[in-house]
């Protein structure tokens, strides 16, 4: 008997009627031959409402009692479709990420998983049960409740289908799939059969919200396919899965923009060994997520060091590297909020030129600065004003024919 797991996203779990439509596809799915596994995450608004009530009792809660408070939200969640389901005559049960066997570090409200021990689940789908668990939490050895970051439940889902060995993992969301831009800044964006790890992960880190980007590093790790899909329709998604010969042919798969970044700049610093690792290392202390990182050739045995972080976090940077900043001699620190990263993504990148000839060429056309650069073998994302963000993905679509009006595949 096939299993599978099914990630369900807060808004697809948003309210009564969305929660029994939830309901009526798992029945569906195990009445079809399935055992059923689904992971969900809280409902929509749930984790911001209870972050803001938090902030207002305490200016700075501890991460400890973060978590306590938003694995609540899954917790929920999970009752509530286990209640729907029963409701229909099936048989389902609700499991916190710790009843589900996740264990995690111990780095609160940012945990990796360490292991899954799903013995209690297998025991359960014997008995015919729909299993529900909550997504987005697990626990330490020390039986200390954690949460996995923002869009954990995603890796709660593809962590949970590589340990149970499931024949299929579906990421139910409100969107169709995997699109070649975000249809809300690109109308005519089109939805993508298939896309490799590698892209995908490219395209959440460049800010793409589809997935989270931890969990496609887990998928790819252990090899475990999965697809987007919306849970308002029964249309197929966008599978993603190992990259295969004939995914080259297409030069660039999609566009992602990332906004509330910062630019943080350091000038003058001396060239000598030691001096990058003292500013990012006073960085990753405070779990501060580092993005893109230039560095200018030496002048003078002098050199300037650039990197963007999120928003949020620029003024604890700011005040971390305040004191670096003199401890190392270096001359200035800058930092510039409101900028945004555009990426182009594709595996065919390494096989076809021209592509940041054509990139810089039509924001250049357009009039659109560009801040920053950075390369890998499959992406080049730039820096620019967050008010450009839109119209440079919109330019950049068109650029590389990526719409609906102009799907025919690319040539270098």
């Amino acid at each position: 008997m096939r299993l599978i797991v099914q990630k369900y996203g807060g808004t697809s779990v948003g309210g009564s009627e969305r929660i029994l439509k939830v309901a009526e596809r798992l029945v569906e799915t195990q009445q079809s031959g399935c055992r059923v596994v689904a992971v969900v995450s809280a409902m929509a608004g749930v984790t911001d409402g209870l972050i803001k009530l938090a902030g207002e009792l305490s200016p700075k809660p501890s991460e400890r009692e973060m978590d306590v408070l938003l694995a609540t939200g899954e917790q929920a969640a999970m009752a509530l479709v286990a209640m729907a389901v029963n409701a229909l005559g099936a048989k389902a049960i609700s499991l916190t990420g710790a009843q589900a066997g996740v264990l995690t570090d111990r780095i609160h409200t940012k945990a990796k998983i360490a292991n899954i021990s799903p013995k209690q689940i297998h025991e359960l789908l014997q008995d015919d049960y729909i299993v529900v668990v909550a997504g987005f939490q697990g626990q330490t050895a020390e039986g200390e409740t954690t949460t996995l970051g923002r869009g954990g439940s995603d890796l709660t889902a593809i962590a949970l289908a590589g340990a149970l060995n499931a024949d299929a993992c579906q990421i139910y969301t409100d969107v169709d799939g995997v699109f070649t831009c975000d249809p809300r800044v690109v109308p005519d964006a089109l939805k993508l059969e298939e896309i490799a790890y590698d892209e995908l992960l490219e395209m959440a880190g460049a800010g793409s919200k589809v997935m989270q980007s931890r969990a496609v590093e887990f998928a790819k790790k252990f090899g475990v396919p999965f697809e987007v899909r919306s849970s308002f329709n029964p249309n197929s998604g966008t599978v993603a899965r190992e990259e295969t010969a004939n995914m080259e042919d297409v030069v660039i798969r999609g566009i992602s923009v990332e906004r509330k970044q910062a630019k943080v700049t350091v000038s003058g610093v001396p060239d000598v060994p030691g001096s990058a690792s003292r500013i990012f290392s006073a960085v990753s202390a405070a779990n501060i997520s580092v993005d893109m990182i230039v560095q200018n050739a030496s002048d003078r045995n002098l050199t300037d060091i650039s990197f963007t972080i999120h928003e949020a976090d620029l003024p604890r940077a700011e005040e971390l590297l305040a004191g670096v900043v003199n401890e190392i001699g270096a001359k200035r620190l800058s930092t510039e909020s409101g900028v945004a990263k555009l990426s182009v993504v594709g595996i065919g990148m390494r096989s076809h030129s021209g592509v940041a000839t054509r990139l810089f060429d039509c924001l250049g056309r357009s009039e659109i600065n560009i801040q920053l650069i950075s390369t890998s073998e499959i992406k080049i994302a730039v820096v620019i004003d967050g008010a450009d963000a839109d119209r440079a993905a919109q330019v950049t679509h068109e650029t590389f024919g990526l719409s609906k009006a102009i799907a025919a595949p690319i040539s270098g």
